[in-house]
């Protein structure tokens, strides 16, 4: 079973940008730290992404959450959840990449 993300997770747009997640409960908690939702929110900084003229990472939309695991009506988020990276405007800028989580808790 892949690990919960927390806000303590590192987690990175594709063009290095950092992802904040920031909770909307903190009742349920995995390694000390708050279990991440999908409805929760996530802002991205230091996205350095520009083709043309500036378009940064700014949002993650989750598309694809834990399967089974459930917290406060909403759907938990682990390892092998798939969030979208998001511009200002809701351009899909690339795909999330979860570089590290807490070992403790997993859950499908």
């Amino acid at each position: 079973m892949p690990p919960l993300l927390t806000p303590s997770s590192t987690m990175m747009c594709p063009h290095g940008g950092t992802v904040t997640a920031i909770p909307g409960s903190t009742r349920a908690q995995a390694g000390g730290a708050p279990v991440l939702r999908a409805s929760d929110t996530f802002i991205i900084a230091g996205c350095s992404f520009a083709p043309v003229s500036p378009h940064p990472c700014v949002s993650v939309k989750w598309v694809q959450t834990a399967q089974r695991l459930k917290y406060g009506g909403d759907f938990v988020l682990n390892q092998a959840s798939v969030g979208l990276c998001l511009a200002a405007d809701q351009a899909t800028q690339g795909v999330v990449i979860i570089a590290a989580t807490q070992p403790q808790a997993s859950g499908l």
